[in-house]
This record gives structure tokens, C-alpha cells and sequence, in this order.
């Protein structure tokens, strides 16, 4: 079985990449998602075990003792870490893994694992990324600031990614965010188990058979 590939996606908070990645999951097949671990607190609507694994310092501080985390790193104030184990899970039950992580971890994640598609989503501007921030309401004024602080240092790191994806309208960008891992399921080098069992059928077929 052809192993699937690890899609990084990434953005500053309030960005939109999980707003995309859940118009997508539905339309494309063969798709895993991964459970990030965070000490932070749920939002309201969060659930644990869907959108993370909501946990205590002491049990993350385990996991990082126990080496179970691909990376980790502390954001906005709270630890995050992503699984080892559920990105084997998915990839090497020949699904994409897709990770919406910040985008200090997928920096750590793109140097750990090279092969990764790594995909920034990039707010149109600014000031519609503050709006977008604001209306939420997750926050509190704190950790606003702090958060639109460090979007001014997160998109700078957009020329290290793969692609980047301009995320004005949700349905256009979610269609470019599909258009992508589409084509990277296509790539030579992603499919070539499969190509070379159909190479073999062309070798092994007779020849002098075949009628004009």
C-alpha cells in the first residue's frame, strides 16, 4: 500500500485554516485528520478528542518524557504538541494526514519530516485578520494583542512553505486548498508502487498477440 503524505497546513491564529480544512474533509477521500495536544482551555463549542486533546502540564509533560510527540512547542502562552503515532496511523493506512498546526510547529515538522507538503493559508490583510480575530471572540484583550503581535512575525515565514493559499473567500480558497493536495496525491514520486505494478503489466503482456 502506497503510504499517504503528511499536509501541513498552517496560518496565524485566526487565519482561517481550520474554517478550510473542515469545508474539505467531507468532498476529498482518503483524508485523516490530526488531533493536536494542548494544555490550553476549550473554547465554547470545543469538544476534547475532536478539535484537540485538551490536557493537563503534568500529562503533557509525560508525553514529551515519553517521546510521544513528533514536535512540540509552547504558543500564545500554551504547550502544543502533535502525535507520532496517530500521523503513522493515518499515513500508513495509506490516507493523507492532515495537520492544522501554528506555524512554529510546522516549521519544526517541516525540518523532521522533509517529504511533508507544507501549506500556509495567508489572511488578506492585516487589518481583515484583526477583524476576523476579533469577531470570534475567544479571547480575552490579552491574549488578543498577543496573538495579532505575532501574526506580524508568523507571515514572514510564508516563502518557507510549499504553497501559499490567500484566504479572502472561504469557498475559492477551500477549492485551491483541495486543487492542492489533489495534485500532490499525483505526483510521480508520491505514486510510483503503483506505476511500477502497471509498467509490469505492460512487460509481461504478450505482444505478438495483439491484433492492428
Amino acid at each position: 500500500m502506497q503510504k499517504g503524505n503528511l499536509i501541513i497546513i498552517s496560518s496565524p491564529s485566526g487565519g482561517g485554516k481550520g474554517t478550510l480544512i473542515r469545508e474539505i474533509m467531507p468532498s476529498l477521500p482518503d483524508l485523516g485528520y490530526s488531533i493536536s495536544h494542548t494544555t490550553r482551555k476549550p473554547r465554547f463549542g470545543e469538544e476534547h478528542g475532536r478539535e484537540y486533546y485538551f490536557v493537563s502540564r503534568e500529562q503533557f509533560d509525560e508525553s514529551i518524557a515519553k517521546g510521544r510527540f513528533l514536535e512540540y512547542a509552547e504558543v500564545h502562552g500554551n504547550m502544543y504538541g502533535t502525535s507520532r503515532e496517530q500521523i503513522e496511523d493515518i499515513t500508513s493506512s495509506g490516507r493523507d494526514a492532515i495537520l492544522e498546526i501554528d506555524v512554529q510547529g510546522a516549521l519544526a515538522v517541516m525540518e523532521k519530516v522533509p517529504t511533508a507538503v507544507s501549506i500556509f493559508i495567508l489572511p488578506p490583510s492585516f487589518e481583515v485578520l484583526r477583524a476576523r480575530l476579533t469577531a470570534r471572540n475567544t479571547e480575552d484583550a490579552n491574549d488578543l494583542a498577543t496573538r495579532l503581535r505575532n501574526s506580524f512575525t508568523e507571515v514572514q515565514n510564508y516563502s518557507r512553505f510549499d504553497y501559499v493559499i490567500v484566504n479572502e473567500e472561504v469557498p475559492v480558497a477551500s477549492r485551491n486548498l483541495a486543487s492542492v493536495i489533489c495534485g500532490e496525491r499525483q505526483r510521480r514520486d508520491r505514486q510510483m508502487a503503483r506505476i511500477e505494478s502497471i509498467i509490469e503489466s505492460f512487460a509481461g503482456a504478450n505482444h505478438s498477440t495483439i491484433a492492428i
